[in-house]
């Protein structure tokens, strides 16, 4: 069970480092864009939000490898 818990963790990895570089080509896109395109300021923060969000996700992914690969270590 320890080759399959390990591709489980990979293939989560993978998913977070997707998710941080997705959000962080979007955010600068749309930060550099959003001014050129004349939106208001208001659709800059809740750009700034919704990256926010997914970072955060990001993290509790990080965390919950982190946790199973302690519980590994234990077994």
């Amino acid at each position: 069970m320890g080759e399959q818990n390990d591709k489980a963790l990979a293939k989560k990895g993978q998913t977070v480092g997707l998710v941080i570089a997705i959000t962080m080509v979007l955010w600068l896109t749309a930060n550099l864009a959003g001014p050129q395109l004349g939106l208001p300021g208001r659709y800059a923060l809740l750009i700034d939000f919704a990256a926010l969000a997914a970072l955060f996700w990001s993290m509790v992914l990080i965390w919950q490898m982190w946790q199973a690969r302690q519980a590994d270590k234990q077994d």
